[in-house]
């Protein structure tokens, strides 16, 4: 008779379930659905998450460039400059700013558009109604702001965000807020004195977001359409970028506000709410690339967190 090992019957109930364990195929683990992309949190947001625009607070600027005619759309901010914005709705109804021009477009910077006769007392446009001195703007109390926060780390400001589809950076223990220089916004020129701005010179970012001008300048608003009419212009002389001939300048046909369009002549924008939950998922969506990218970068700043607008479905 064969000798055979045998266990003994405790130890073999404790190991059979191992052995068994080793035996059967192992799971996959459960993979993580690709993320969505931008495109995609847009497709499904809904209604609620977008906004009409505000006509008492967005500009029509009608533009002849070198290519033609154009329209450049601007949405003020007048919770962060109520004096400059109040001054601009003044001089649009006036027609300050109607056969105006642009008169500098300088690379990776600004295009910056007013009177070209605005440094000389004697031919410079009447500003009408509109004040002709106001206190600068540069900031507002960051207390009781309603700030959506962005986790990101900025280089500028101890925090950073978004209000009303403004960028927006924030000094809390000094209570202070600000609107923050990226692509597209819209500042008051100014010269030395800081309360020199009136809104009568104004001027748009083309170029990288440039950070050093927050609380150095009024920003009253942001471009909403036309930034490639804007950007695209022929850049000035060496001069900052001022042209040095009158004939380079694109004119300016007429600046209007959309309430005092007609309805039907208006453009059908929506803006999307910066307090939305698609606002939240499209952030997500821009740390965290799928698809064509190799690399997911997992952060955003604020000037490369761009609202979003569309037409009125």
């Amino acid at each position: 008779m064969p000798k055979t090992a045998l266990l003994p019957t405790a130890l073999a109930a404790l190991l059979l379930p191992a052995i068994s364990a080793i035996a059967a195929p192992v799971a996959a683990p459960a993979q993580p659905p690709p993320p969505l992309s931008s495109a995609e949190v847009l497709a499904q947001s809904p209604a609620g998450d977008w906004r009409a625009l505000d006509p008492e607070s967005t500009l029509l600027m009608e533009l002849q460039g070198p290519r033609g005619p154009g329209q450049v759309l601007i949405e003020l901010a007048p919770r962060f400059a109520p004096r400059h914005v109040a001054n601009i709705r003044s001089l649009a109804r006036g027609g300050f700013y109607d056969g105006l021009a642009v008169v500098r477009v300088q690379d990776n910077f600004v295009t910056q558009w007013g009177d070209p006769d605005g440094d000389d007392p004697k031919k410079a446009r009447p500003l009408g109604k509109a004040e002709a001195k106001i206190p600068a703007e540069f900031s507002i109390p960051y207390q009781g702001l309603p700030l959506t926060r962005l986790p990101d780390v900025d280089g500028w400001a101890p925090q950073t965000g978004f209000v009303d589809g403004f960028p927006v950076a924030a000094d809390p223990k000094a209570n202070k807020a600000w609107l923050a220089h990226c692509y597209g916004m819209v500042g008051a020129g100014r010269g030395n004195a800081i309360d020199s701005s009136t809104g009568a010179e104004l001027y748009a970012v083309i170029g990288h977001a440039p950070r050093g001008l927050d609380l150095n300048i009024t920003v009253v608003g942001r471009v909403l359409k036309g930034m490639e009419l804007l950007a695209s212009l022929p850049r000035g002389g060496p001069n900052m970028g001022f042209y040095e001939q009158a004939e380079q300048r694109s004119a300016i046909q007429r600046v209007r506000l959309l309430t005092d369009m007609p309805e039907a002549e208006r453009p059908a924008l929506q803006v999307l709410r910066t307090d939305s939950k698609t606002w939240t998922a499209l952030l997500d969506a821009r740390r965290h690339r799928g698809g064509w990218f190799v690399h997911s970068p997992g952060h955003i700043e604020v000037c490369s967190a761009s609202v979003p607008t569309r037409p009125v479905p």
